[in-house]
Order: structure tokens, then C-alpha cells, then sequence
């Protein structure tokens, strides 16, 4: 089958398409023939070596996410699985892939009226987002600022948001990726890379943080005594550097949710859930051929894309 490898840590070039062996279905395995393949932005830190993880071991096929159509499956799987459209992990590697085999007991089928596209790009993302908005406990007419809200997780905290009842502030680089926060629902969109945009955000209840780094601290500034900062992402390289006595003495909560992997399922059904009845919607900003996986990383790492980014096999 084709498939694409990393056989070393490095830039986006270091993704090389090449052939790899057909997976089959062992015991208590389902095999998939993929359609679409997630691409997070922790597999380009994962990719070049950065961020704080440690070293992968090469070569490897990355990727952590697929949706296709089970083709097989192995012994003690329900056979009548075969022919359903269904999205899943695939255990941390192996997914930019044309066939997976993976646990069936971690795959979600899709639910009817939903584009199996829409579901993958909700797989990583909409469990995450749900997850969030869900630790934040949002009170109606809080305000709510959500850092790089025009990238797959803030897409979706901008709508889960609006849906608890809070005011929204989006910040976003750029005014394409404003435009989208505000056609999403976000009542004020800022840019922030603009040095005046803590001053156009105004002071709020609650910080998605999936920044890090410099907007992380800025954004720290904004929130109001009994706010909440909830940082789930380091995409500057960095967690926001704010300390948890100096967030006491302002009377802020920091909080960095750790997904429970027992909650973890139902977080990513409600996000399918909500999505297939219309409710929360999936932005996917670009797609990109398998064999171009390298051009999708690099498009991702410079700031460029809006929304989710798949593969398509």
C-alpha cells in the first residue's frame, strides 16, 4: 500500500511517500480503507524534533487519525462492522496511510447526516474542544476570549462558546482568519499580532489558551478577578508563562485539563453528535493529497491555514 514515512526528525521535506506493508486484521481488530487522514499540529512539533516531546523512534509512518470504511475485521469483532463509515485513533503513528488496522474498540462510527470528511476533522479536535468547554464551566454571559480562533480547535471553542451563552472575543493572525471567527459567531475579533489588540479584546471571564508563549501572558492580563485561563496547546513553543501564585494574588483559576481516557469516548461522540444535527460545525480549510503530506506541514507551520487540514488518500 502507499503510505508516507518519517524516517528522521526535520523539516516538512523529511515526509517521503514510499510503499509499506498491507496491515491486516488481527484479533479483536478492525481493518480500514482510509479516506481522510487528521493532521494536528503536534505531529509538525512530533515532525521536526520540537516542542516537549521526546524523541520518536524512525522510521515511522506518523499520524494519530483516520476515517474510511472497515473493510475486515478479526476475530471477536462484531463482523457486522464490515461496511460502516467510522473514524478512529490509531495509537499515536501509522495513520497517513491507505489501509489501518486499529482496536476496534476505539472506533466511533459516524453517525447518519454527517460527512465522513466533517467527522475526522472533529476526531482530535472536537473531542478536545468539548473537553474544554466543559472544564471551563461557562455561565451565560461570561466573556470569553479564544486564542488562534480560526485553527480547528478554536473554530469549534468559538461555537461551543456562543452555544453556553457567552459573549466571545476571538483573536486570530489576520483578517482572513477574523472574518472567520466573526462568520462563526465570535462578537469581537481581534488581531493579535496588531500591538493594540489587548486593548480591543477588553477584559474577560475566561482564556482559551492554545497559544502559549507571549499571547498566552497577554491574555492573562485581560482576565478579571475570578477568571479562568484554560491552556491546552503551546503552538509558540512554550506554555503560557504564568505562575500559579501570581494568578492566586489576582484571584484567576489556571487550569490545564488532563484528558481522562475514560471520558474521552463520550466526548468525542457528543462532539459527532452535535455536528450531524446541525449544531456545531466543522471548518476544514485545506486538503491536501496524500502524497503531499509534506507540503501540508509546511503550510500549517507558516501560519497559513485556517480551520482543519486533511489528507486526502
Amino acid at each position: 500500500m502507499r503510505a508516507v514515512w518519517m524516517r528522521e526528525t526535520g523539516g516538512p521535506e523529511v515526509l517521503v511517500p514510499g510503499e509499506a506493508p498491507d496491515p491486516v486484521a488481527g484479533p479483536g481488530q478492525a481493518l480500514i480503507e482510509t479516506a481522510f487522514v487528521n493532521i494536528t499540529f503536534v505531529e509538525t512539533q512530533i515532525r521536526a524534533g520540537k516542542g516537549p516531546f521526546g524523541p520518536v523512534e524512525t522510521p515511522l509512518i506518523p499520524g494519530n487519525g483516520v476515517g474510511g470504511v472497515v473493510v475486515a475485521v478479526g476475530d471477536g469483532v462484531d463482523p457486522d462492522l464490515v461496511g460502516a463509515r467510522v473514524v478512529t485513533s490509531t495509537g499515536g503513528s501509522g495513520a497517513y496511510a491507505q489501509r489501518v488496522a486499529v482496536d476496534s474498540v476505539g472506533v466511533f462510527p459516524v453517525p447518519d447526516g454527517l460527512a465522513l470528511d466533517e467527522a475526522v476533522a472533529l476526531l482530535a479536535d472536537g473531542r478536545t474542544a468539548t473537553m474544554l468547554v466543559r472544564h471551563a464551566a461557562i455561565k451565560p454571559g461570561e466573556r470569553v476570549l479564544v486564542e488562534a480562533a480560526a485553527g480547528g480547535v478554536g473554530t469549534l471553542l468559538v461555537q461551543l462558546a456562543r452555544a453556553e451563552g457567552a459573549h466571545v472575543v476571538a483573536a486570530a493572525g489576520g483578517p482572513r482568519k477574523t472574518a472567520l471567527a466573526r462568520e462563526l459567531g465570535a462578537e469581537t475579533a481581534v488581531d493579535y499580532r496588531e500591538p493594540d489588540w489587548t486593548r480591543r479584546a477588553g477584559e474577560v471571564d475566561v482564556v482559551f489558551d492554545g497559544v502559549g508563549g507571549d499571547i498566552a501572558r497577554a491574555a492573562f492580563g485581560l482576565l478579571a478577578r475570578g477568571g479562568r485561563m484554560i491552556s491546552y496547546g503551546l503552538a509558540s513553543g512554550g506554555w503560557a508563562p504564568v505562575e500559579e501564585d501570581e494568578a492566586a494574588e489576582r484571584g484567576v483559576t489556571l487550569l490545564r485539563p488532563e484528558p481522562d481516557p475514560r471520558e474521552l469516548r463520550s466526548y468525542t461522540e457528543h462532539a459527532l453528535k452535535e455536528a450531524a444535527a446541525g449544531r456545531l460545525r466543522p471548518v476544514i480549510g485545506q486538503r491536501f493529497p496524500l502524497e503531499r503530506a509534506a507540503d501540508a506541514h509546511a503550510a500549517i507551520e507558516s501560519r497559513a491555514t485556517v480551520g482543519k487540514t486533511l489528507l486526502v488518500v
